[in-house]
This record gives C-alpha cells, structure tokens and sequence, in this order.
C-alpha cells in the first residue's frame, strides 16, 4: 500500500484527497493544515499535523503531496525531496524562475521525482488533441486556440489567489496551464506577443500570440470575470484536413466528410466533500495522480509534467509572455 502525505487541504487538496480514495493500492495517511477543521475534514483515519514541516519531519509515508499557496511551494518542496523519493507539486511549480532552479538543483542532489500539477497534460480531450497532432493523420496544424476563462477564484485561503505577489495573478495560476500545453505540444515559438491588464488586478486577464515555421496559436486567460459566467476551458485546432474542438461539453471532429463527436471513455468520478471552485468532475486529476503513483509503487521515473517541464513553462511565461508587452 503507497502511503500518501497531504499538505494543504483547501480546495485542491480536497480535490487530490478525492482522487487518492479513488486509487487502488493507495492510501492518505497523512494531513496537514494550519486550519485543523479543514484537515479534520478530509482525514477519515489519517493522522493529521497541525502543518506540513512537522508531516514532513514525523509522519510515514511514501509520497507526499503538496497543495499549498503558490508562495510556498519553493520552501516545502526542498524539505519534501529530503524526505521522500517521490513529490508531487500543484502548479505552478514556484513563484520565481530563482526558485524553480532552486528545487532543479536540489532535485539533481536528492535524486528525488518531482510531478508538477500541470494536469491539462492528463486531460483526456488534450491527451487525444496531442496524439492527432503528433500522428499528422489531418496534416499540419494550421492555426490553434486555447481559451481558458473563469469567474473571480474568491475561494482561496485569506484570498491569496488575487495578492499577485502570492499568485501570480491568472497569468501564473490560470493561463499557465494552456501555456504549459502549447509549449509540450509545439515547443518554443519563434515569437511571441502578449497583452495583459494593467488597470485593476495585475495579470487578471492575458491574451498570447504564438508564432511558428507553419502556425500561429493563440491563448486567452481570464479570472476576472462575473461571479454569473460559467467557468470554461475551451480549444480549436486547425489542421490541412480538419477541425477539432472542444466546447460547450462536446468534442468534435469536422472534416470535409461532415461533422462526428469524438467519444472517449470516461472514469465517472465526480467531486465529494468541497464546494468551492470551478471544478465538477475529477477528470484529468485522477489521471495525473494516478500517473504519479504507479511511477511511485513502480520505482519509475516521473516522465511526464516533470519539474523541467513545469521550470522551462514558468520561466516562458516570466521572461517571454509577460515582458513582451512590458
């Protein structure tokens, strides 16, 4: 049985809690939170720690999860690769492009496996997008958009989410998810241009311009949105001989041959124990954390979303996105 730390039990640790009681062979049996209702809330038997330095320090466990505020990942990450041989991080993977060569370094020293939460990588319809791209079965990619939009996230602890100093802002928290996509499906683009909000919130609302040899992919992110706007994560790619998109909870294919919905097996599992966020289905979560602990009872290498990857994302979107409008 793996056994499981959890820090931080807000609402993506609830989220991950809900995905390891999903998982054959694994167990949480560790949390910590400095709030003791909210680890009291998803311990169900587990021991709990009234914060993650001493579930660090104390308890036993094989893995351990990390889900605080993004301001905190750099400090408890170095302290978990002491401890465990496999980490598991939420994204973005740190605050600073310093820190992330920080937890790099002490990656190469511990030898420690490091997964970043960059789950649009897990997602079963960008999974699929990634595959047909790779395949070339509809030619080239022509153009791409990946839109992902979203009411003001209010559920944060001490609404740390909108102190940007703390976050990031949506530019870190939100639009990086489909930065992180584009970059693992195309790479590097030859430029790039991006505009973002200067009045009100810093980085509430960022819309990028990517430019490749053949395409140009565009990406919009917002969090500033009315509490009433539903909360969407949508793309369209264009290929020689096709269409996919993915919106309005359908994902279709359209070619000259006309138009099909492309149907992919699911996994039914749906949120328990949080209310807050915008999240109704599991999806890709359990995907990634499923990922992460095979690799972990196996013995294996994290060779997907690794703390690279997540590094070489932020350290785009710090010094190429965010400065080009600068």
């Amino acid at each position: 049985m793996l056994k499981v730390g959890l820090i931080g039990c807000g609402f993506m640790g609830t989220m991950h809690a809900n995905c390891y009681n999903a998982l054959d062979g694994v167990e949480l049996t560790a949390v910590a939170d400095i709030r003791p209702e909210k680890a009291e809330q998803l311990a169900d038997g587990a021991q709990i720690y009234c914060d993650g330095k001493e579930l660090i320090e104390n308890a036993d466990v094989d893995v351990i999860d990390i889900c605080l505020p993004t301001y905190l990942h750099a400090e408890y990450t170095m302290l978990a690769m002491d401890k465990v041989k496999y980490v598991f991080v939420e994204k973005p993977v740190t605050l600073t492009v310093e820190e992330s060569e920080q937890l790099k370094a002490k990656q190469a020293e511990t030898g420690a496996f490091v997964q970043i939460g960059q789950v649009i990588r897990f997602w079963d319809e960008y999974v699929a997008l990634y595959d047909m791209v790779r395949s070339g079965k509809y030619g080239r990619v022509v153009n791409a958009n990946f839109r992902r939009i979203s009411p003001s996230p209010d559920w944060g602890w001490n609404n740390w989410l909108h102190d940007t100093k703390l976050s990031g802002g949506a530019a870190q928290d939100l639009h990086i998810h489909d930065v992180d996509y584009v970059l693992s499906l195309f790479g590097e683009p030859k430029s790039v241009s991006s505009v973002r909000n200067i009045i009100g919130e810093e980085n509430s609302y960022v819309n990028t311009f990517m430019q490749y040899d053949t395409c140009v992919v565009t990406v919009e992110g917002t969090w500033d949105l009315p509490a009433s706007h539903p909360f969407e994560a949508t793309f369209r790619v264009v290929f020689e001989d096709a269409v996919v998109e993915n919106a309005g909870g359908r994902f279709m294919l359209y070619t000259t041959d006309g138009a099909e919905e492309i149907k992919i097996e699911k996994k039914d599992l749906t949120v328990s124990g949080g209310t807050s966020g915008n999240i109704s289905s599991l999806g890709g979560y359990f995907n990634e954390l499923c990922y992460f602990t095979e690799c972990a009872k196996n013995g294996t290498a994290v060779e997907k979303a690794t703390l690279a990857d997540a590094a070489t994302s932020l350290k785009f979107l710090l010094t190429k996105e965010l400065k080009s409008n600068a």
